[in-house]
């Protein structure tokens, strides 16, 4: 049986290769319950997820890797975090009938945006044009840009799982130029069945049954949005006691909805008055009605 929601990290001993693979099943699931779109765009949504988990494990920090693409074309948005703790969540939003096609087809001119927020230094970001036929594609691009590593990802996803597998030269050796194209000619014979339907051990063994591989424990991955009730008051707090009060005039209480999870919170009179008074910190996306 395949193995479902894990990262797993694999090692080529000899050639100074790392490797992860991710499957994510119940995770894609819950985390697409709460978005809309066509299959091209839900496909979107989960090859970025898998992405984000994977980069989320190529840095050592505490806190979140996001992916943020945004665009002028029918996909407007697309967002995707992963903490250090493999906790994922993200959204979509798209505009009339998406269908399948380049990034440049699906979201215009736009920019991919790759922020690692460690919480208490500032964080990093790193910008490079929604170019490729794939979101692979671009990541890749982002890597021979920034990082300067040769880097190469696969990510798939369908109605039931999303997975992906990513390659990438360690920065500390000098990775013998053969040995990569090697390595990359056998992971370019994977296909989306294989990558969607089998589990990490077996999927190693079919590609690079030759190579010397060392694979490291699994781990797990899930859902789970970090919105609260706190984090939703920080958001409206920042937009000041006029327009707040002006809210209120017109109903009796503001109804905040999270974009990730869809779960609602509610603030009357007296909990926006309370909330005004309190220190502001981070702000968490969501939609305010």
């Amino acid at each position: 049986m395949i193995e479902q929601d894990f990262l797993r990290r694999f090692l080529f001993e000899e050639l100074g290769v790392r490797g992860e693979w991710v499957n994510l099943t119940a995770s894609w699931q819950a985390a697409k319950q709460h978005q809309h779109g066509s299959d091209p765009v839900q496909q979107l949504l989960g090859e970025a997820l898998v992405a984000v988990v994977m980069l989320s494990a190529t840095i050592k920090f505490k806190g979140s890797m996001i992916l943020q693409a945004q665009g002028d074309g029918n996909i407007k948005t697309l967002v995707a975090q992963a903490t250090h703790e493999r906790k994922i969540r993200g959204l979509v939003r798209s505009t009339g009938d998406v269908e399948a096609g380049s990034l440049e087809t699906l979201f215009g001119q736009g920019r991919l945006v790759l922020t690692v927020d460690a919480g208490s230094v500032q964080p990093y970001q790193g910008i490079v044009p929604l170019q490729g036929q794939n979101l692979a594609a671009a990541l890749e691009s982002y890597f021979s840009q920034s990082e300067q590593l040769n880097t190469r990802l696969w990510l798939f996803a369908n109605e039931h799982h999303a997975a992906g597998l990513l390659l990438q030269e360690l920065p500390t050796k000098n990775t013998d130029k053969e040995d990569w194209q090697r390595i990359e000619m056998l992971a370019n014979t994977i296909t989306a069945h294989e990558l969607l339907e089998l589990d990490c051990e077996s999927l190693l063994f079919r590609l690079f049954h030759e190579e010397k591989v060392r694979l490291f424990d699994a781990e797990a991955v899930e859902f789970q949005c970090a919105c609260s009730r706190q984090r939703i008051a920080l958001t409206l707090r920042a937009l000041g006691r006029e327009e707040l009060e002006g809210i209120l005039q017109e109903r009796d209480k503001i109804k905040v909805g999270c974009e990730f999870c869809s779960k609602r919170y509610y603030f009357d009179k007296i909990d926006v008055e309370t909330l005004l008074l309190e220190e502001p910190v981070v702000n968490n996306p969501a939609t305010l009605h």
